[in-house]
């Protein structure tokens, strides 16, 4: 059983209202269950949504609203679901300030990408679950 970014799944829950449908997560179906999450929803934050970026600790819209809070709350609400069933495993979506691993959205909204961890993936992690993107697969 292992954690897995809703998106990657197909469900319309990015920032834009679209999915990240992965045709190689979905095949793990067949053989895996797997535990949709979004982090930005279970924080509290709409879909569709504006654009948010990392700026060091903090986590900051295109029009420069904080939204730190709501994207760790997001993260502790999948690190409770992680442990209820006893996940040690998440698939996440690369590049997210929520679930990047390794690589997120750079600080200028410019599309590029800068080295780090989202919110999400670096608290799974603190806590012993093994975090890899889509792209890892």
């Amino acid at each position: 059983m292992k954690l897995c970014s809703a998106c990657l799944l197909g469900v319309k829950c990015r920032y834009n209202g679209e999915s990240a449908l992965n045709e190689k997560v979905v095949a793990l179906l067949k053989t895996e269950t797997l535990i949709p999450v979004c982090p930005e929803q279970l924080g509290g934050l709409p879909t569709p949504r504006e654009p948010a970026v990392l700026k060091g600790d903090r986590v900051i819209t295109k029009s420069g609203r904080d939204v730190t809070e709501n994207f760790m709350r997001g993260a502790k609400q999948v690190l409770e679901l992680a442990k209820l069933f006893g996940v040690r495993k998440a698939i996440l979506k690369q590049g997210s300030p929520s679930c990047g691993c390794g690589r997120v959205s750079d600080e200028n909204f410019s599309g590029g990408a800068a080295k780090g961890y989202g919110i999400t993936a670096a608290l799974l992690k603190e806590n012993g679950i093994e975090v890899i993107s889509e792209e890892d697969l």
